[in-house]
């Protein structure tokens, strides 16, 4: 069987008649002057509350980088992020009581050593001009070292990224292949009005170098500059033959940088997983379905767009945000995308919104402006903005339907 059903059959396999969310939020763990906790403290730190709490210790190239339990996972991020996944739950009450215990516990290791979790969409010293990315270091993963080798010979703002970002994503479901293609296209249409209600920054005048007239979306310019190949939105997403085969094939041909498997990583440049087979470094006969899976699951996490297609949509475009506003950003999403009524509202709104092009423009104009850009059109975003709130109260219960009023309250505040 070609490799590309093999991935086919990996994003089929997440059809679900489930309306579940993840949530992901990564935080910055730093001191009183801003400086971020060390490889080797943090590491030990999720040793040794993995142990207490009985969970499962992760490792990646000897080392502890993070733990599972049967509600979440942590995981370290490039420059010591230190990221919560929580599994994915339908009720939004649920979501918060698991942050909340994962809060507690963490917050109180890190504050008696002087340290505390921030949540922003840049490491505020660096936003701020304080210190540059240079001046923290990569956790001793091979991983991160071959990506930043790549990333310093295709844009200027890879270092930003790994050292100094920070995001909340949330994860959907869908249920066929139609609901999945419909769901990412509605998703990808409203994602800059969701970049800004989302941006999460220390000053509201900042601005990248290089970047002087664009003081918003400062992650997402990053992210859009590191390297075409990988980055900004899924390719061919608004053609009429998008599905799962054209997903799997833009994985099979993705070039990877590096090569995870079997507990081994290695540097493989612009190799794709294609000439991996093909070049016999990679022996598709020998596999088995769990190395397999983890083999499919590596090459899509080497593409870094905004959305990702696995056995569910990955929604990326969130700064880090404190968890009242992540808790009301997956409000947000329920409404709109788990109701039927509010998907084809948004359909029949954004109807004049066709490509790529269109939604890069919309992204381009609000990194200028902000909440003053008009976008497709000459829609103004505070009112767009307001739109979907509202508009997700509709496909939301009695008792969450307050959620998404958070989300107003941050980006009001944030101005």
């Amino acid at each position: 069987m070609k490799f590309t059903n093999y991935i086919y059959d990996y994003i089929r396999s997440g059809e679900t008649t489930s309306k579940k969310l993840g949530l992901e939020i990564e935080h910055l763990v730093v001191d009183k002057n801003g400086t971020q906790i060390s490889f080797d403290l943090v590491s030990s730190l999720i040793e040794e509350n993995g142990n207490k709490t009985g969970a499962t210790l992760h490792y990646t190239d000897g080392y502890v980088v993070g733990y599972s339990t049967d509600k979440y996972c942590i995981t370290l991020e490039p420059s010591c992020q230190f990221e919560i996944s929580i599994n994915p739950y339908s009720s939004i009450n649920i979501i918060k009581e698991i942050y909340d215990d994962f809060y507690t516990l963490w917050n109180d290791t890190f504050s008696k050593l002087g340290y505390h979790m921030e949540t922003f969409g840049n490491l505020p010293n660096v936003e701020l001009g304080k210190i540059t990315p240079d001046e923290i270091p990569l956790s001793p993963k091979s991983r991160y070292k071959y990506m930043n080798k790549h990333f310093m010979q295709t844009g200027k703002y890879g270092k930003y990224m790994m050292r100094a970002s920070a995001s909340a994503q949330i994860s959907v479901d869908f249920s066929s292949e139609e609901d999945m293609v419909r769901k990412l296209r509605v998703l990808q249409k409203i994602s800059p009005i969701l970049m800004i209600i989302m941006e999460s920054k220390s000053s509201p005048t900042s601005t990248l170098p290089g970047s002087e007239n664009k003081p918003h979306l400062h992650r997402i310019q990053q992210w859009n500059d590191i390297d075409p190949v990988r980055t900004g939105f899924i390719p061919h997403s608004f053609d009429d033959d998008f599905g799962y085969n054209s997903i799997a094939s833009q994985i099979y041909n993705l070039p990877l940088i590096l090569l995870s498997d079997e507990s081994k990583t290695v540097y493989v440049g612009e190799k794709n997983a294609k000439d991996l087979f093909e070049e016999k470094i990679l022996d598709e006969q020998s596999l088995t379905e769990e190395r397999r899976t983890k083999l499919i699951e590596h090459f899509i996490s080497m593409g870094f767009f905004h959305f990702r297609v696995k056995t569910y949509i990955e929604i990326r475009v969130a700064d880090s945000v404190p968890i009242d506003k992540a808790l009301g950003y997956v409000a947000l999403i329920k409404g709109l995308i788990y109701s039927e009524e509010n998907l084809a509202s948004l359909e029949k709104t954004f109807e004049s919104v066709h490509s790529i092009p269109d939604i890069n423009a919309a992204i381009e104009e609000i990194e200028k402006y902000g909440f003053d850009a008009d976008i497709y059109g000459g829609q103004n975003i505070k009112d767009l903005a307001n739109y979907l709130i509202e508009l997700s109260k509709d496909g939301l219960s009695s008792e969450e339907k307050e959620y998404p009023d958070n989300v107003r309250a941050f980006w009001s505040n944030s101005q």
